[in-house]
């Protein structure tokens, strides 16, 4: 790794300057940041020496090749698309490039970043990618069948506010759930469940590492949340994902979906939204806590072992630019601009007006994310609705498929948790935590 971070350092070489007229990059990223591949063009003309290759991918799949692929110094890819929870952690490991040089540099303008997003994608001070779009979350709920039932959104919904509200829409005649909420099996599938952990008093680990997975109040929260989604959600919830609930949503089949920030310009898009202006925004409901709500990125990062690191920084910067934003919003539509990266992104007039429904709610929920901590306790690691330690994908994806099963009604909530505490217990004993 050394010699990887060596060669990174070597921007200004002869060597880079004679192959800089030919430099192809490669460029993995989640596979829902497609939108990068029909703007490239702009890149090209000003950068007509930089060829760019792209690879979407899956992200469970993407993060297990990312993570060979740099571990392994194979130097496969110059640019990678990353989140808050790897961004320290492989910070740490010195796998990342940082970037505070680099982007303190021209008219980029790093101070304009989301105080929030640019914090999580920071390690000991400094910069180690630089966010493509930014989210938290909160609830989105149908105005008009609200107002057919007679019901009101609480200013400040609660959960079992949220509950009461999800029974009385859910109308299996017509094909349309109170509430749409994740429940598959990926690690992913656990962030709205654990907000409502945080916010019940729940936690995954106490101060000392030591399991929280079987205390009274993480018990209360996840039965809360599996009994929600099994009276009130979508059909087959066990098998639901952020895409099914977005498809949900967008076609008018549940009437509330408390998830991502983002996907608001998703539905307010009267192109492919059956929604798009029928949708109201609440704060994440809360339960012990005063907010809730997660905090999660796809950013771009530069691996140590990219071999054509100045490359890899000017698409890197353009693809993170306030020209970028722009482009996007007059190519491709304004709703539906990458979100929560740049403030200034929300002073811009065709965003204000395309987002007037939900950029202050967006915002707020931006704004009242604690990272340091989220619930009721002091956490060992920095971040919201995941552990931040190297194990976390693996416990996730575990824990996730037993809370799954419980959806399924093939197991009950307390045999769900009693094989997580053991499997939490697993990694800290393995990875030396306590001590």
């Amino acid at each position: 790794m050394a010699v990887a971070l060596l060669a990174s350092l070597a921007l200004g070489t002869a060597a880079c300057a004679e192959n800089e007229r030919h430099t192809t990059i490669t460029v993995a990223s989640v596979d829902f940041t497609r939108d990068m591949e029909k703007l490239v063009d702009d890149f090209r003309r000003t950068h007509p020496h930089i060829r760019v290759r792209f690879r979407f991918l899956p992200e469970s799949v993407l993060r297990n090749r990312l993570s060979k692929d740099i571990a392994g110094e194979d130097g496969r890819y110059d640019v990678v698309s990353i989140g808050p929870w790897e961004a320290p952690i492989w910070a740490s490991r010195g796998w990342l490039t940082r970037l505070d040089a680099l982007a303190g540099r021209g008219d980029y303008d790093v101070q304009d970043f989301i105080p929030v997003v640019r914090t999580a994608l920071s390690y000991r001070g400094g910069l180690y990618a630089v966010p493509y779009y930014g989210e938290s979350s909160f609830l989105m709920y149908r105005k008009d069948l609200f107002a057919e039932a007679g019901l009101t959104m609480p200013e400040r919904p609660t959960w079992p506010q949220v509950a009461a509200l999800a029974a009385r829409l859910d109308d299996d005649r017509h094909g349309i759930a109170g509430i749409c909420l994740r429940g598959g099996p990926a690690w992913l599938d656990l962030l709205p469940l654990n907000t409502v952990i945080l916010t019940f008093g729940g936690r995954w680990f106490d101060e000392r590492w030591n399991p929280r997975l079987t205390s009274p109040e993480t018990k209360r929260a996840v039965r809360f949340y599996v009994d929600l989604v099994r009276g009130s959600g979508e059909p087959r919830a066990f098998e639901a994902g952020p895409a099914q609930c977005d498809a949900a949503m967008r076609r008018g089949k549940a009437a509330m979906m408390y998830d991502s920030t983002f996907f608001a310009g998703r539905f307010e898009d009267p192109g492919t939204s059956e929604v798009a202006g029928k949708l109201g925004y609440a704060p994440a409901p809360v339960m012990r806590t005063d907010s809730s709500g997660w905090l999660w990125t796809w950013a771009l990062a530069i691996p140590v072992t990219s071999k054509h690191p100045r490359a890899a920084w000017e698409f890197t910067s353009w693809a993170t630019s306030k020209r970028y934003v722009k482009l996007y919003g007059e190519r491709l539509g304004w709703v539906a601009v990458p979100p929560g990266s740049r403030l200034s992104t929300y002073r811009l007039p065709p965003y204000r007006k395309a987002a007037k429904a939900f950029l202050r709610p967006a915002l707020d929920a931006l704004g009242a994310v604690n990272l340091n901590r989220p619930g009721l306790h002091e956490q060992p690691w920095t971040g919201t609705s995941y552990v931040g330690i190297p194990e976390y994908a693996g416990l996730g994806a575990r824990v996730a498929e037993e809370i799954s099963a419980a959806i399924a009604g093939r197991q009950s909530v307390d045999e769900a948790l009693a094989k997580a505490q053991i499997f939490a217990n697993d990694v800290v004993d393995g990875g030396g935590y306590r001590d």
